[in-house]
């Protein structure tokens, strides 16, 4: 009997969950064959996944009680597959994002739209694996993700996944990998979404330098727990690199604190909030280990 009590409060609880987390979904209307899922971020303004709009104009969204709203389309990012509309008049409390990130094995469930005239719709599954940087069918390096077995239905993309308090672990996505459901961290996502409204895309950096991938021999690394680094072959002139002091030879072995083994770790580090602020870069020089502090530059 008590074990009953306790699945039946797991079960009462997860219901919660849903509930709570649909109050902030919307169905995205911008593609001919099927409607999408967004989440409302912020105040007027809905985060979705990119492939769910196949249009930029006549754009709408249709809330869990009945309303069509028109939508304006403010961004996309390629890369993580989200993108943001704008949506007057959009009177819903914006949903919780999780603080820290999700765990492997931790229960999780992934939210769709409401269907017409129905409620909305949720699958249960549990985060299945966490991890980053991962190269997309579309090219570039995706930061961070999470996967999970909670199967999105054809409508959920654009969705959250959550957690069993109801607060989103994540936004769901296109998948990358055959029988598998990914989704971008809440931190990540909701960082890119405030970029999209703000300027309709994502800040590119650079350094300025020409670079390859080598190993670090085992006497080289210095305390380092990565095996490899990239070798500065060219620098820019008048470039940050160059006005940051680095120099043909230099082996990058971290940027911020992160490891940087290869040339797309690099350019996923110079995304977003990084760019236009100072960074610390750890080098192999000569043999030894030093810091130099290099301001990001933004492409144009």
């Amino acid at each position: 009997m008590e074990q009953m009590d306790t699945l039946s409060a797991l079960s009462a609880g997860m219901a919660d969950a849903v509930e709570k987390a649909a109050a902030s979904v919307v169905r995205v209307n911008g593609r001919r064959r099927r409607s999408g899922s967004g989440v409302v971020f912020a105040h007027n303004k809905v985060l979705t996944a990119s492939h769910v709009l196949e249009r930029e104009e006549d754009l709408s969204v249709e809330t869990a009680d009945g309303k069509t709203l028109s939508a304006r389309f403010a961004g996309r990012d390629h890369s993580t597959d989200l993108a943001v509309l704008t949506v007057e008049g959009l009177d819903i409390e914006p949903a919780t994002p999780v603080e820290g990130e999700a765990r492997v094995g931790q229960i999780s469930l992934a939210v769709g739209s409401h269907s017409r005239g129905e409620g909305p719709r949720a699958t249960l599954g549990v985060v299945s694996a966490v991890g980053g940087p991962v190269r997309t069918r579309r090219g570039p390096r995706l930061e961070r993700f999470i996967q999970t077995d909670a199967t999105p239905y054809p409508g959920f993309s654009g969705g959250p996944l959550i957690d069993v308090r109801g607060n989103v672990l994540g936004i769901l996505v296109s998948g990358w990998g055959r029988g598998a459901a990914f989704a971008i961290p809440a931190d990540v996502a909701w960082r890119t979404a405030g970029a999209l409204s703000e300027r309709g895309s994502v800040k590119s950096g650079y350094l300025g330098i020409l670079s390859q991938p080598v190993r670090l021999p085992d006497g080289q690394r210095l305390g380092l727990t990565q095996r490899g680094g990239l070798l500065v072959v060219g620098v820019e002139e008048g470039s940050p690199a160059d006005r940051g002091g680095l120099i043909v030879g230099d082996i990058i072995a971290t940027l911020d604190g992160q490891p940087v083994e290869d040339t797309d770790d690099l350019l996923v580090l110079l995304a977003g909030d990084r760019v236009g602020r100072p960074v610390s870069v750890k080098l192999v020089r000569g043999g030894e280990l030093t810091d130099v502090e290099i301001t990001v530059g933004e492409r144009g």
